[in-house]
């Protein structure tokens, strides 16, 4: 019997969905950009498992939808929809990857670091990051699920 289309489509998806980079994501206001992937690693299932005192890399691939001169980021710690600041070691996206000024319809890798502190608490919560241009516009902004851990 040969498989179906379809059937070897559903088995490379499932295969696929097992190596689980990228990440899947929720975009919660991309206005100014479009996100094309986002990877955080190591990752390898979701929720990611975020260990205490370890640092994890972050990896968005966007194209913009505006100029800008520069972006900045902001990330959050989402629990019960209050969102909690997450201080980064470099919140200036020209720093991060991305080749300033920031041209319309270019596409750029965002590349930083997220670092859990050991003084964090063992929770779920919801990773928010946002970068935002010079007009205080989402390039990007996406969500995930996390569970911090010793």
């Amino acid at each position: 019997m040969v498989p179906s289309p379809l059937a070897l489509l559903l088995a490379l998806g499932a295969a696929a969905t097992a190596l689980a980079e990228p990440l899947r994501f929720v975009d919660c206001g991309s206005k100014d950009g479009s996100i094309q992937e986002v990877n955080v690693s190591p990752c390898p299932t979701q929720p990611c498992l975020l260990h205490k005192g370890t640092s994890y890399s972050i990896n968005v691939t966007f194209a913009s939808k505006i100029e800008s001169q520069g972006s900045k980021a902001r990330v959050y710690g989402e629990m019960l929809h209050v969102d909690i600041p997450f201080p980064i070691p470099e919140p200036d996206g020209c720093k991060s990857g991305i080749q300033c000024p920031i041209q319309k319809g270019h596409s750029y890798s965002y590349l930083n670091k997220l670092p859990v502190k050991s003084e964090y608490p063992s929770i779920k919560l919801i990773v928010k990051w946002e970068l935002v241009d010079d007009q205080d516009e989402m390039l990007f902004c996406w969500k995930i699920p996390v569970q911090i851990t010793s």
